[in-house]
């Protein structure tokens, strides 16, 4: 069995979604949810699918070792970031090295960096009038999306398209592409 273990740092719908679509797995399980923030969805959401969530504070994430321990606890194969709105910490870049993925809402390497998240992201396509958006899945390295692209979907955009239609779109290929790339990653590890 590979124990995945999910950050999280808003209302989790992506990783409900992952969560859901392991739950009958008989090689895969979403072991335990980390988070930033006490208040946000992502715990209630996971809850209810009867899987642990914690909260950790930024120097402990900074540090490291408290959120180290809670991994080795749950025994995580794979770190999968779904909202998660923190900078990987040196310390989890050296103990999980090539086993921490991102999903980003566009196709990098365009729209990527510090601040380019949500929303922001969308608006950004949108103002750029670009054609085309989609979602990038990447590994975590030291800088901000940056790391080696795993996968990529593409949706179109429409010249009519608000951000919040492309955000939309964009959501739906994150809910249909992120669980199969994450079962395919785990394979290699």
């Amino acid at each position: 069995m590979k124990n995945v273990a999910i950050f999280a740092s808003g209302s989790g719908t992506n990783a409900e979604n992952i969560a859901r679509y392991f739950s009958k797995s008989e090689t895969v399980k979403v072991a335990v949810v980390l988070s930033n923030n006490k208040n946000v969805g992502v715990h209630a959401r996971v809850n209810n699918l009867g899987i642990p969530s914690f909260v950790f504070s930024r120097e402990e994430f900074v540090e490291g070792t408290p959120v180290l321990a809670k991994l080795a606890e749950y025994q995580a194969d794979l770190i999968v970031l779904a909202g998660f709105m923190n900078k990987i910490s040196d310390a989890l870049l050296k103990a999980y090295p090539g086993k921490i993925i991102n999903i980003h809402p566009a196709l990098l390497p365009k729209h990527g960096g510090k601040g380019m998240y949500g929303m922001h992201v969308h608006e950004a396509v949108v103002a750029a009038g670009d054609k085309e958006s989609g979602i990038t899945i990447h590994y975590i390295n030291e800088n901000y999306d940056e790391g080696d692209i795993i996968f990529q979907a593409k949706c179109e955009v429409l010249p009519t398209d608000s951000p919040d239609a492309v955000a939309t779109k964009v959501h739906k290929l994150e809910y249909a592409h992120y669980p199969h790339v994450i079962e395919e990653v785990l394979k290699k590890i």
